[in-house]
């Protein structure tokens, strides 16, 4: 594994993100292999296994408040409902598992000053995951740079890290952020969770009166993209409205444009947004990322609605009397037979 690793270091290319917008079974192929591969698509299709007329959900539950304890949840605190209608929980487990996770990071000229600050926390980050989860590491500014791929090999991860280079060029945020949610690091048969850690301004250059030509990919569109997805997304905000303004005079609209759009990012994962000043305001986000992707609840349940119909059934999970927490599962099926 340490030789295909060191090849795929070797082949790190900065791609044009007009590029990786591209059908994106191409490029997951070739720098995760078939094995990761999951297609982009513009369509609902997530898709719960059903079998013998049971569904069966994987849960994670993200905490608002990373300073309180994880509950010890059970199978009355989850309520289940299918178009809208609650459904009874016939089968409930819940274990740890190994997660996947991608650590993708803002080098656009903006974040200059914080080049020391990006490149230790994610050092620290890769250092607290567990050696069974796998890490994959972007960067971005106008283009993407794949630092890693998807690996267990910490010291190929922190390796790599070392070669991130000085921040230089626009911000394409939301291309960049689109691209990694569609392209996927596991198969879609896999139970690992999946979620992505940012670290940006947020200031795409394609934001009104912010120079540059910017993102293709709409931040509406992004949105919508994250809110069909499994993936979790947590936003780390890295404040470099003062340095940034003086150098490229960007407007101070602009900075409270991305801060609105980083807080809603966070509230469809039902994560927030966390800010990164120094290296010891991070440790609470890696406590939380950490242990609220490990622990995954199977719960399983008959549907009131039998028809096998083909048709999309809207599926939520809600956690009943734990208002600091919040249930992250799949949107939904298609009532078809296998």
């Amino acid at each position: 594994m340490g030789t295909m690793q060191t090849e795929f270091g070797q082949l790190v290319t900065k791609l044009p993100i007009w590029v990786l917008l591209l059908p994106g079974v191409l490029f997951a192929n070739l720098f995760f292999g078939p094995s990761y591969c999951l297609a982009q698509t513009t369509a609902p299709t997530e898709i719960i296994r059903v079998d013998s007329d049971l569904v069966d959900l994987k849960v994670n539950v993200v905490r608002m408040k990373p300073e309180n304890p994880i509950p010890e949840l059970q199978r009355k605190d989850f309520l289940v409902l299918e178009d809208g209608q609650p459904q009874e929980i016939v089968f409930f487990a819940g274990e740890e598992t190994p997660f996947d996770l991608a650590l993708l990071l803002d080098l656009s000229g903006s974040t200059a000053d914080k080049l020391k600050l990006i490149r230790n926390s994610t050092k620290r980050f890769v250092e607290s995951t567990r050696p069974t989860d796998r890490v994959a590491i972007f960067t971005f500014s106008d283009v993407v740079q794949i630092v890693s791929p998807l690996t267990w090999d910490r010291t190929f991860l922190k390796k790599a890290l070392k070669d991130i280079e000085k921040p230089v060029g626009g911000t394409n945020f939301w291309d960049s952020l689109s691209y990694v949610i569609g392209l996927g690091f596991s198969p879609p048969r896999d139970s690992r969770r999946r979620a992505i850690v940012v670290m940006t301004d947020g200031v795409d250059n394609a934001l009104p009166d912010v120079f540059g030509d910017g993102s293709r990919t709409s931040f509406e569109e992004l949105l919508d993209k994250l809110r069909r997805s499994d993936t979790i997304v947590f936003p780390i905000y890295l404040d470099t409205e003062k340095e940034a303004r003086k150098r490229s005079r960007i407007p101070e609209s602009a900075y409270t444009a991305a801060r609105n759009q980083l807080a809603q990012l966070a509230d469809t994962c039902g994560t927030k947004v966390y800010r990164a000043e120094k290296l010891k305001d991070l440790d609470l986000v890696y406590d939380q990322v950490i242990k609220d992707l490990s622990m995954v609840y199977s719960l399983g349940y008959k549907p009131s609605n039998t028809l096998r119909d083909g048709k999309w059934r809207s599926v939520a999970v809600q956690v009943v009397g734990h208002p600091d927490v919040m249930a992250r599962s799949r949107r939904g099926y298609y009532a078809r037979d296998n």
